[in-house]
């Protein structure tokens, strides 16, 4: 399902949609669109995967989520997160059409570790991932920056924040998570819209700039 971006085909086409609003969303695939692009939208538990794809998406984002159960005690890290009552349990799925001809399909996995077999799936095809950080656990963030490493899926960093959440400077963070020079790092509040695709934005120009020099 991954592609190649052309130089045609890489942010503009986001970025002509920051204005667009998601309320009359449609299901269909315009019948013009030949190629897609694949991007996961990955994170730990309870970082706002799933409030990122419905805020971005501009068809009905699929979810797989369930009410956490007194089955999850013990094994769901609930450490600052009192009001989360649901979680994702397969995958959450969204789309953005950038032009007649291309669709970006955004896959947001799941964040518990017990999941990771679907891991291995949605990272199939992937051009790469936005990753979700939430300062407030930041430690968490390790474990999946390092199966993405793993797994050789280049990816941004976007941070989101909270309501309530403490304010750090960008390079403190960048040195708390240990990233490279080169890994975008950027911030987003999941429920806006345009913080949002300014971050998909950062991630896509990476990624062309990635696949120009490979080239």
């Amino acid at each position: 399902m991954g592609s190649a971006l052309s130089p045609s085909e890489r942010s503009t086409a986001l970025s002509e949609r920051h204005g667009a609003g998601n309320d009359n969303r449609v299901d269909y695939v315009p019948d013009t669109v030949t190629r897609s692009v694949k991007l996961l939208v990955a994170g730990n538990f309870g970082v706002g995967k799933t409030t990122f794809v419905n805020s971005v998406s501009e068809i009905r984002p699929l979810r797989t989520e369930e009410t956490i159960t007194e089955a999850s005690v013990g094994v769901d890290d609930m450490a600052g997160l009192p009001g989360k009552r649901t979680t994702t349990v397969a995958m959450d799925f969204g789309r953005i059409t950038l032009n007649p001809r291309l669709a970006l399909y955004l896959f947001g996995t799941p964040g518990q570790r017990r999941f990771l077999p679907l891991w291995e799936e949605l990272a199939h095809g992937a051009l790469g991932a936005l990753v979700l950080v939430d300062t407030r656990r930041i430690e968490k963030a390790d474990e999946v920056l390092s199966i993405l490493e793993e797994r050789g899926v280049p990816y941004s960093v976007a941070i989101n924040e909270f309501d309530g959440a403490q304010r750090y400077p960008i390079n403190e963070i960048r040195q708390a998570l240990d990233l490279e020079a080169s890994t975008p790092l950027t911030s987003l509040d999941a429920r806006d819209r345009g913080t949002c695709l300014r971050s998909l934005i950062t991630l896509v120009e990476f990624l062309f700039h990635r696949i120009e020099a490979q080239n």
